[in-house]
């Protein structure tokens, strides 16, 4: 089966300010916050939703399309992604604007403070899966991903209407969308991701009940840091998975990111959502070790090592196979 991940594509500035953020705070100011942070060091790396999990999904032995917008400063990064098996032949390149950017700053409590800049993104809505298809064969599942909100709106109708199961994961842009949006691109998913806060904001952008997001999707992962994943689906009881603990904390960018590609990889491979949510937070676990969003190394043994120790022999072997592609 072919994935097709769309969404956003960018490189990541990543600080780090040996401080907390909320020290610096006053309650009773947040209406005029001016305020600098004196970070201690700068990584910039290969980023971006869409291309994170396509590079996750790569790591274990898919071969997924990305689909995005870039600027012609992307030539490098479009190397790399190559070079590690991901399909880039539907990235759009534009004439005009740069690849998108991110730029965040961490504390010591791992609280973020990012930007992003769009720039080639808000060229994305150009882009159809119909001519993605075209090229790269049949679609077993469509990623929408954080993207351009127009582009987001169409890729989901698109997939409506040529029939092809899509992922819902509107992410960092909830912000951005409004109710009937946020209706429009859960509607009929097959996946919706959220993380904690995000479930919440989605459930009052929507104006839907728990119960009736599940309704309206046939899975839906809420991710929640350290404290595991809850996969729900309608009529079933809530199935929860524990996260994979790490004596290592590096960048907490891209975790979330890693846990769709690990999820996916395995529902991909017809394992139950157990199995995929263990999977998703084992490959967590490897990225929260590493600063930077994709230059991680990862291999089977190392995972079922994971596996194992958290989740017990039975759920390493029933990944075993599915690893060793």
């Amino acid at each position: 089966m072919r994935i097709a991940v769309t969404g956003s594509i960018a490189t990541d500035h990543l600080m780090t300010y040996p401080g907390r953020f909320a020290d610096q705070l006053i309650a009773d100011r947040l209406d005029r916050v001016s305020l600098s942070f004196l970070a201690d060091d700068l990584e910039v790396r290969y980023g971006g939703v869409a291309a994170n999990i396509a590079l996750g999904l790569s790591r274990l032995g898919l071969s997924p399309v990305l689909v995005g917008a870039v600027g012609k400063d992307f030539a490098e990064y479009g190397a790399w992604l190559r070079d590690n098996g991901v399909d880039t032949g539907s990235v759009q390149v534009s004439d005009a604007l740069h690849t998108a950017r991110f730029v965040c700053t961490t504390d010591l409590d791992l609280n973020q403070i990012a930007t992003f800049y769009a720039g080639a993104m808000a060229e994305a809505g150009r882009i159809t899966l119909a001519s993605v298809r075209e090229r790269a064969g049949e679609l077993g599942l469509a990623v929408v991903a954080p993207n351009d909100p127009q582009a987001m709106l169409s890729l989901t109708a698109e997939c409506r209407r040529l029939g092809i199961p899509f992922a819902a994961d509107p992410s960092q842009q909830l912000a951005r969308l409004d109710g009937p949006q946020t209706r429009h691109l859960v509607e009929g998913s097959r996946f919706l991701f959220t993380n904690e806060y995000e479930a919440a904001l989605l459930q009052e952008r929507t104006g839907w009940t728990r119960e009736q997001v599940l309704d309206r999707t046939g899975a839906w992962i809420v991710t929640r840091g350290a404290a595991g994943a809850d996969i729900g689906r309608t009529g079933e009881p809530w199935l929860h998975v524990d996260a994979v603990p790490t004596d290592v904390v590096a960048d907490p960018t891209g975790v979330g990111d890693a846990f769709r590609a690990g999820f996916l990889a395995a529902v991909v491979r017809g394992l139950p959502y157990l199995d995929a949510g263990r999977l998703g937070s084992a490959l967590a676990a490897v990225v929260l070790q590493t600063v930077g969003t994709q230059t991680y190394e990862v291999t089977s043994a190392d995972l079922l090592l994971s596996l194992e120790r958290v989740y017990g022999a039975d759920a390493a072997l029933a990944l075993t196979p599915h690893l060793a592609r």
